[in-house]
């Protein structure tokens, strides 16, 4: 009986293309949709690997053979790519958004990683990693970066954004500029300085913006107190408003 992370026939039909095939000596003992299907309930429910479910257990070295030849032939990259393409082109979305929106968040590494792989985060009280994700309108990761927890908001960004600068050297200029949608956690002139020495013209191409945040006074007037969702930044409805030309 399938699990609810299994894949269906449609979602094999686009993922199969992309896995890397080798030449095979003997008929394989278990087929790559199984194999598949065994990493995608690891990933969704997020057990150990030796804690999956009886019908994964036999098949577990297969598992995670694939899951090594995947990741170091690029497959998951390209898997992501073409159900990106397939999620934007469903909503008739195109390819050069116009709205970014960017944040990072601190999180605590397993207790066995080296210290060459984590830090310590002073303002979230975080030893770890810090991975900084920019998403579209539909919620879709758009770029991704992960550094120690050590590194800041602003150089966090500006790494994730030089990672991806061949996106913005091919857009076109006589389209609406990109909007980068920020918390206040950022500082917009430090990282359009540190990206102009890498792109003189990157700012031709995008633009950033600090989302609005309530005062006191207005949480006050609306009850609430803490942390206030911004409509600009959690609500979908107002998200694909701003970005009607995606």
């Amino acid at each position: 009986m399938p699990y609810s992370s299994s894949l269906s026939d449609k979602e094999w039909e686009i993922i199969e293309p992309l896995l890397p095939h080798k030449k095979q000596t003997r008929p394989p003992k278990w087929t790559k949709r199984q194999i598949l299907d065994g990493i995608f309930y690891q990933l969704k429910n997020g057990c150990n690997w030796c804690d999956l479910p009886c019908i994964f257990t036999a098949l577990l070295n297969s598992v995670l053979a694939l899951q090594a030849v995947a990741r170091d032939g690029g497959a998951r990259a390209d898997d992501d790519d073409v159900a990106w393409e397939s999620a934007r082109t469903r909503k008739k979305k195109l390819k050069w958004t116009t709205l970014l929106i960017i944040d990072s968040q601190a999180v605590k590494n397993t207790c066995n990683a080296g210290v060459e792989s984590k830090g310590f985060c002073h303002y979230k009280c975080t030893n770890g990693i810090k991975r900084h994700l920019a998403v579209d309108t539909l919620g879709l990761p758009f770029f991704t970066h992960c550094t120690k927890a050590s590194m800041s908001d602003d150089g966090g960004l500006i790494e994730l954004l030089t990672q991806n600068l061949e996106y913005f050297r091919a857009k076109p200029v006589n389209i609406p500029k990109i909007t980068i949608l920020l918390d206040h956690g950022y500082h917009p002139d430090k990282i359009t300085t540190a990206l102009q020495i890498l792109y003189p013209r990157i700012m031709t191409k995008m633009r950033f913006q600090l989302a609005p945040k309530p005062t006191k006074a207005e949480k006050a007037t609306l009850g609430k107190a803490g942390f206030v969702p911004i409509a600009t930044r959690w609500g979908k409805r107002t998200l694909e408003c701003l970005d009607g030309t995606m």
